[in-house]
């Protein structure tokens, strides 16, 4: 007499949420500027190909290794030479320009690229005390504690001022565009607990840094679920994790691309400052001086990239990711020399996922 089949145990599946990319136009050695732009443009050309939802482009100012100074008009490039991917920044820096700057950027941006546009809004200089003092001509305000002021002062200038909320008397007196069809999709983006509470309060959609490393993303998450009030724009919270990936065919591969990004967080953390990103060879040279224990406990802490393996390894890794935070969208970004690494990441991601 057979014994009857117990039923197999439930299993819990992630679901596939969409993926995005963020790209920073990094410059490799022995590169130009036009070269990086012209790389970011062929990956946003794939991006969009493959069917990604969103390419964000990040403001840094005063780095050899990144060349995305002005998100808004690289921006429009990227539009004009894709078809249905939204672009957005991830983001534009507010304290480094006046809300008008930014509203009026976007809006034209919108009227151009209607449905496709998306302000990423940070409140980090993205550059060093000198370049954002110069960027905004005073020293005040360098300190972001006018951020959620001004914040709402862009709100209203795009007509989203949430329920409760009002601009600066200033601000209430102006337009960002004549006759506006659309607004951008606005975002808060964030890399602590307090832009996740804000974008909370102001019932806005929130993408959190995790390619940081700032080891509280799930605490962010949290906190902006349990923040959250619903607006004109958003029903239910609404949230983006980010995360650095490289995938190639074996564990080895992707490993040894990731070199550069390495060297790239070592250098950062032990000098203050982004070099031209190096080669795989280059870098493989420089990591092989370095004392292995002290390199091991070091790039413990930060890892360069996250996710360096192959495409089922990396979706694993994604698929927990959007698990353990309950993120409703993922953004992606990687740190390579060449151009071409970066689209057979998206290539072979894209495929299994």
């Amino acid at each position: 007499m057979s014994t009857p089949q117990q039923p197999e145990p439930a299993r819990t599946v992630t679901p596939a949420v969409p993926l995005s990319v963020l790209d920073l136009a990094p410059v490799g050695t022995g590169r130009t500027t036009a070269d990086a732009l012209a790389d970011s443009t062929a990956l946003a050309r794939r991006a969009d190909a493959l069917g990604y939802r969103r390419f964000w482009v990040a403001e840094h100012h005063s780095m050899p290794a990144v060349a995305s100074t002005s998100p808004a008009v690289l921006l429009a490039h990227l539009a004009a030479a894709t078809e249905r991917i939204h672009v957005g920044s991830g983001g534009v820096m507010l304290p480094n320009h006046p809300p008008l700057v930014i509203a009026e950027q976007f809006a034209m941006l919108e009227a151009l690229h209607p449905g496709r546009v998306d302000l990423g809004i940070g409140r980090a200089p993205g550059a060093d005390p000198a370049t954002a003092a110069a960027l905004r001509r005073t020293v005040e305000g360098l300190g972001a504690e006018d951020f959620p002021a001004e914040l709402l002062d862009v709100l209203h200038l795009l007509g989203q001022i949430p329920a409760g909320r009002a601009p600066s008397i200033p601000a209430s007196r102006l337009r960002a565009t004549p006759v506006a069809e659309g607004t951008p999709e606005v975002w808060l983006l964030g890399s602590s607990t307090f832009s996740a509470q804000l974008a909370g309060e102001l019932g806005l959609p929130f993408s959190y840094a995790h390619h940081f490393g700032t080891g509280i993303t799930t605490q962010a998450a949290e906190v902006y679920r349990s923040a959250f009030r619903p607006s004109e724009v958003l029903d239910a919270p609404h949230l983006m994790v980010s995360a650095s990936v490289i995938v190639a065919d074996t564990e080895e591969r992707a490993q040894w691309l990731a070199g550069p990004s390495k060297v790239m967080a070592l250098r950062l953390r032990s000098r203050g400052a982004l070099a031209p990103i190096e080669t795989p060879e280059a870098a493989e040279a420089l990591l092989a001086d370095l004392d292995p224990v002290q390199a091991a406990e070091f790039f413990a802490r930060v890892a360069g990239t996250q996710v360096a393996t192959t495409a089922g390894a990396a979706v694993t890794a994604l698929r927990e990711l959007v698990a353990r935070t309950g993120a409703d969208e993922l953004i992606v970004t990687a740190t390579t020399h060449d151009v071409a690494d970066r689209i057979a990441t998206l290539e072979s991601l894209a495929a299994a996922w």
